[in-house]
């Protein structure tokens, strides 16, 4: 059981309507009106809760587990222990998470507030069902869509646009960008400083005028400690969906197309563009100015420093396709061992 204290838990729900919500199928014999209290791990799980098994690696805790139901794919069904009934799914992970959000939602229209201690600008537009929080500063001219809630600390800057429903984390700042609809930025998010542009030289470094924006697309999240860049004169891109993990730098002038993960850690350089579904492993590199392919992925630690094709996988630093990568690493290990052993 989530701890009270911080999660505020629905329910109880039918087994017939998380079937719905989850787009699952009832197993023959179970019954539709059998109630869920909960979610829970397969190992804690009780009668009265559900849990999933997405991973074989877990079957024999799905044996054992006393959980009274679990979503999991037709092929274990078979194993499910007595009395424990089966909502069966192809993507059995997908489908806990949107019952858990059914017994979760999150903090709902009805929190609306405004602390004393926040500091709004007269000339700012605040929408309806908005909560900010303590020591919250909007400035001049921004725009909260309706339902917005703003965390205790955070700074927003003039005339920054916020979508509805979204979510800005304590102590956060935002200058010179727009952010879409239902976006989640975690605590300590960055986003819109200067980037990080200068005409080096002998005679000292000149800063570049950085005057482009920061464009965050809707349904967007991003982890804690996470800065992005404005552009130096076209604007930092993050399309719609992206999954921005904590600690990732972003540079200026950097596009980033829909539904891309990136990994806590990892960089972009400046001028970089991605296309959709990129995935960036923790502590991947993206060199300035390297355009990377929809569907690429990029191994941990691994660093791209040329142009890539869609679907790509690539490892190593430079980064190189992974197969070649390992293939690379197996031969070095037979050498190693093949010199010390003779």
């Amino acid at each position: 059981m989530a701890d009270p204290r911080f999660f505020n838990r629905q329910g109880p729900i039918t087994l017939g309507e998380l079937a719905r919500i989850s787009s699952a199928e009832l197993a023959p014999g179970c019954d539709a009106e059998q109630l869920v209290h909960d979610v829970a791990p397969l190992d804690t799980a009780g009668a009265d809760e559900l849990s999933f098994l997405d991973n074989p690696k877990y079957a024999d805790a799905f044996r054992s587990s006393n959980a009274g139901a679990c979503v999991v794919a037709a092929k274990l069904a078979g194993d499910a222990p007595a009395g424990m009934a089966v909502l069966l799914s192809d993507r059995p992970y997908r489908a806990y998470a949107l019952i858990a959000r059914a017994f979760y939602p999150g903090a709902s229209a009805d929190t609306a507030s405004r602390h004393p201690s926040a500091i709004i600008d007269t000339t700012a537009s605040i929408g309806e069902g908005c909560a900010i929080g303590a020591g919250a500063i909007i400035a001049a001219g921004v725009v909260l869509g309706d339902r917005v809630r703003v965390g205790a600390g955070a700074v927003i800057e003039t005339a920054v646009t916020v979508g509805v429903e979204s979510e800005i984390g304590a102590a956060t700042t935002l200058s010179h960008c727009d952010i879409g609809a239902r976006c989640m930025l975690h605590p300590g998010v960055r986003i819109g400083q200067r980037g990080f542009g200068f005409d080096m030289s002998p005679e000292g470094h000149l800063d570049v005028p950085q005057l482009g924006r920061v464009i965050i697309g809707d349904d967007v999240e991003i982890g804690a400690n996470s800065c992005i860049d404005r552009g130096a004169g076209p604007d930092t891109i993050i399309g719609e969906g992206c999954k921005i993990d904590n600690l990732v730098q972003i540079g200026h002038n950097v596009q980033m197309g829909k539904g891309c993960v990136v990994v806590a850690q990892a960089g972009i350089a400046g001028s970089a563009q991605l296309g959709d579904f990129v995935v960036l492993a923790g502590q991947a590199g993206i060199a300035g100015h390297v355009r990377v392919a929809a569907g690429t992925q990029i191994a941990a630690r691994s660093g791209a420093m040329r142009d890539t094709d869609p679907g790509d996988k690539l490892a190593g630093n430079p980064a190189i396709p992974a197969r070649e990568y390992f293939r690379q690493m197996a031969t070095l290990a037979k050498l190693t061992k093949d010199k010390n052993s003779s």
